[in-house]
């Protein structure tokens, strides 16, 4: 209820009002973009070749299932998630994107400026490796290079507009654009999901136990979700007083809010991009002995493959966990502020020892937001197992989806604090 007073709020003041219905028309134009199919291809051969595929889930979970259906926002935007990604773990390394990430906002431009044509580049590549490749077969004509060729390029121009999208999302509108993208793919397809169920249920083919054992799960992760991305560990930190000249400064006591999940759903992600690899390089060779290896033994669907598939899925989870909060949250650089500003945890001396502390906070918070992941990754997999419900949308569509509502409305409500500000001042 507190969300709908939120927004009830906000559609009474005019600013945010206009952002929002930008924000509302630049998804619809999303969607609408996502129904126009890429020319020169077979329809009936593409609906064939996915056929009782499980394959590609992360392609079709942030496309809305464009990429199924081949249409011109197929690529979606993962090619922009890939290429900033690839930036910021790029600053570590290399001291030029270092020295641009710590130039404040002329710095943040030039970055942007690269990431997007590194976004370009890498669209381009998928672009040419799903038309050669994968959807080579559902060409109407394989030997036409000029139609090869405007399909190569249509799909890098849905990617590329699908960026320009999301930055006029975060210019004109409210909360992030790239994000809300995600969100409105997810989304449209939860009424297809819940229609097949119902179907199912009809059917005989899924009972009535499954049913609610899935309202069950879903009910128990966006409770989950809410609760963990709002939770966070303060850390208590207190600033020795100084007299300067007259004046007393510090003797104020604040804290370091340290988040359960502080790597996000970005575990989640790059573990699925992981597994789904062997998986499509076995959809090329249809038939064959690896296909057969990998359906068994690495397969969500197989047997024993879908225990396999879980454990190594967990595993990879609680790596990048580990590794993306080190990246978010560096303990050296928290101390280091800490005492160049008087500042202290109480009970634990400065230097060093803060270090360790907070390294030690670090690494129990990630351990517990990383259990968290890998429990609603794999719970859809054992729910499949278990029952004959087959959920497509999962655990990882409901943790996304719900984030983002969450920081949006976050951000909904920070700027409706701002304007009370400046109307005051």
């Amino acid at each position: 209820m507190n969300m709908f007073e939120t927004l009830g709020k906000a559609f009474k003041i005019p600013d945010i009002r206009r952002k929002i219905i930008f924000t509302l028309l630049m998804l619809i134009v999303f969607r609408l973009g996502s129904n126009i199919p890429v020319p020169g291809i077979d329809r009936a051969v593409l609906a064939e070749a996915f056929n009782g595929q499980g394959l590609f889930e992360l392609f079709n979970l942030f496309s809305g299932g464009s990429f199924q259906n081949f249409t011109i926002f197929a690529l979606s935007i993962t090619p922009y998630i890939t290429a900033s990604i690839i930036i910021n773990l790029l600053t570590i390394a290399i001291p030029y994107l270092e020295n641009l990430a710590k130039e404040g906002m002329e710095g943040r431009k030039k970055m942007t400026q690269i990431t997007r044509y590194l976004t370009v580049i890498l669209a381009l590549l998928q672009a040419v490796g799903f038309t050669l490749g994968l959807f080579r077969n559902a060409l109407q004509d394989k030997d036409d290079i000029f139609m090869t060729i405007v399909i190569i390029f249509v799909l890098t121009a849905g990617t590329a507009f699908l960026m320009w999208l999301g930055e006029q999302i975060n210019e004109y509108g409210v909360g992030n654009g790239i994000s809300l993208i995600i969100f409105g793919g997810i989304i449209c397809r939860a009424p297809v999901a819940i229609n097949t169920a119902l179907t199912s249920y009809r059917a005989g083919t899924v009972s009535m136990i499954s049913l609610v054992l899935f309202c069950v799960f879903a009910l128990v992760v966006v409770v989950g979700v809410v609760l963990v991305q709002q939770g966070q560990r303060r850390i208590p930190v207190q600033y020795a007083k100084r007299v300067v000249g007259r004046k007393m400064y510090g003797g104020q006591n604040t804290h370091i809010p340290i988040k359960v999940n502080q790597a996000g759903v970005i575990p989640v992600i790059f573990g699925l991009s992981i597994m789904q690899f062997p998986l499509t390089i076995a959809y090329f060779f249809p038939g064959g002995k690896f296909q057969a290896f990998v359906d068994k033994w690495i397969s969500p669907s197989g047997d024993p493959g879908v225990w396999i598939y879980v454990i190594i899925d967990a595993v990879l989870i609680f790596f990048f966990t580990y590794f993306y909060t080190a990246i978010t949250f560096n303990p050296v650089d928290v101390a280091e502020n800490m005492r160049a500003n008087g500042g202290f945890v109480p009970g634990i001396r400065p230097g060093r020892p803060t270090i360790e502390y907070l390294n030690n906070v670090m690494m129990r918070i990630a351990f517990v937001g990383a259990i968290f992941l890998a429990v609603i990754a794999s719970m859809p997999y054992l729910i499949q197992q278990w029952t004959d419900l087959q959920i497509r949308f999962g655990g990882t569509a409901l943790l996304i989806a719900v984030g983002v509502a969450l920081d949006t409305m976050k951000q909904i409500e920070n700027q409706m604090v701002m304007r009370n500000y400046k109307g005051f001042l």
